[in-house]
């Protein structure tokens, strides 16, 4: 009878995930229909674009290719970032100049780090929780960490079900009555991420319901030639991939090799 235990663990998995994430929902609309009145009209800014989009290290991937296709920053290949010019144009800048040190060269992971969990980011989301636009940290589960709980239970349950199918029959139980019970938990799994995907589609871990609408109304098309404002907002919602200088992109996906004697 040890497969009924795997079945109640199976049942927990999907039932305390499936419940974080109904909850999460009911959250993300209240969050929606009574919290603070976003302006019509409002237009979103770079830093913001990037925030909502990709949280505190996008909004210092964007600062740094600013900077770098400004000739301020030098991103290497090799995946050194190196100072140019240092004066600042904003707080964010300044955070970038700071997080490089006195010496003027580091290596961009450590920099892209620091900036993004500088006094300058955690004012910018503050600001935008404020306004409705982004999720507060800290407040329990959002839709988008729910939905990653659910597939996980859903593979648990997975799990289970093959290992007591697997264990030599003790009980009698048939094996189709036996994979039945344990469709169960996994049908309610999906049946609740089918659910979230009509209901609540497109989830964020960063921006509200409100601010999704806002980054839904910014326009995708793909940025012209010498178009420096369309570039950086694509930079902002789409991360690195969408920067198409190779060597530029490289700065960023270096990694180093292993040293070896």
């Amino acid at each position: 009878m040890f497969w009924v235990l795997l079945l109640l663990l199976a049942w927990a998995f999907a039932g305390i995930a499936c419940t974080r994430l109904c909850l999460a929902a009911v959250r993300s609309a209240a969050a929606d229909t009574g919290g603070p009145a976003v302006e019509r009209g409002h237009e979103l800014t770079l830093y913001e674009t990037a925030f909502l989009s990709g949280g505190p290290a996008r909004v210092a991937d964007v600062t740094m290719v600013s900077m770098a296709r400004q000739r301020r920053l030098l991103l290497a290949h090799t995946g050194w970032a190196t100072v140019v010019d240092p004066r600042g144009h904003d707080e964010m800048e300044l955070s970038v100049i700071g997080a490089i040190g006195p010496e003027g060269q580091s290596r961009i992971a450590p920099v892209r780090a620091a900036a993004a969990g500088a006094d300058a980011v955690r004012g910018l989301a503050d600001a935008l929780v404020r306004a409705g636009l982004a999720v507060p940290d800290g407040v329990g589960t959002t839709v988008a960490s729910g939905i990653r709980q659910v597939r996980a239970a859903a593979l648990a349950v997975l799990a289970l079900a093959v290992t007591a199918l697997l264990m030599p029959g003790q009980s009698g139980m048939p094996r189709p009555l036996l994979a039945l019970w344990f469709a169960l938990p996994l049908v309610l799994s999906l049946s609740c991420l089918a659910i979230a995907r009509v209901e609540t589609h497109p989830y964020s871990r960063w921006a509200s319901p409100a601010g999704q609408r806002l980054l839904g109304a910014l326009p995708r098309r793909p940025h012209r030639c010498g178009d420096e404002r369309s570039f950086l907002t694509s930079v902002a919602m789409r991360g690195i991939r969408a920067i198409g200088e190779p060597e530029l992109r490289a700065a960023f996906t270096h990694r180093d090799q292993p040293w070896r004697p």
